[in-house]
């Protein structure tokens, strides 16, 4: 293992901290703002990383998953933090505003996608050259490059896992307010079967997804140095 290998395993392992931090904290700013501030008398709307962390979610499954993709065996990283408590009776309008609190953390990560996207246009802008090695760190330009894919990978592969409609993925959130009351108690109660499923089918389904949307990424980074 290089030493290049370490350092980008330890970019991807803070990124994906800090990312899961701001997905929870977007959720309790936003419910703050909507009425309900169960999250915010709990501490949660803070980038603190001890508040939101799972150890399952954000510490065992990322280091395992970094530890494969050093010897070769990984792909995406992904994770998950304590979920953000919300008491949906303080809203005005439930569904609604449960529908923006929900949604508020898969666009935090949308956000900052598109904050590596930019640092990597103003790469291209400022040198007209998309470097030849992005994997490797001979200076420090090369380390914002790197820096910056991996903000979208991390970013997006969360963005679109949290999405997915698997309880008690945000994208469940969602859904079960369209699901009739039979089926919803079934949905409610899927438990350790929700975690099973979000890693078992979760993580292929992102493999899919994540790869066109890099490859798009690319696409007009390239457009964009061509011109």
């Amino acid at each position: 293992m290089s030493s290049t290998t370490f350092v980008l395993a330890v970019f991807q392992f803070v990124l994906l901290i800090f990312s899961l931090c701001l997905h929870e904290c977007a959720h309790a700013w936003m419910a703050s703002r909507l009425g309900d501030q169960t999250a915010r008398m709990q501490g949660r709307v803070t980038l603190n990383p001890m508040v939101h962390a799972d150890p399952i979610g954000t510490l065992l499954i990322p280091a395992m998953m970094i530890l494969l993709s050093m010897f070769g065996a990984g792909g995406f990283l992904i994770g998950w933090a304590k979920p953000t408590p919300v008491t949906t009776r303080n809203f005005r309008k439930l569904v609604r505003d449960d529908n923006l609190v929900t949604l508020a953390g898969p666009l935090s990560n949308l956000l900052l996608a598109f904050i590596g996207f930019l640092g990597m246009v103003l790469i291209i802008v400022s040198t007209r050259n998309i470097p030849a090695q992005p994997n490797t760190l001979n200076s420090g330009l090369d380390a914002l490059w790197i820096l910056c894919k991996l903000a979208i990978q991390v970013n997006l592969a969360l963005f679109i896992f949290n999405l997915l409609p698997i309880p008690p993925l945000d994208g469940s959130h969602v859904v079960r307010h369209f699901l009739p009351y039979n089926a919803l108690n079934a949905y409610d109660s899927m438990g350790m079967f929700g975690y099973i499923l979000m890693i078992a089918v979760g993580g292929p389904i992102v493999g899919f997804l994540l790869g066109p949307a890099m490859h798009l990424v690319y696409a007009v980074l390239q457009q964009l140095q061509a011109r």
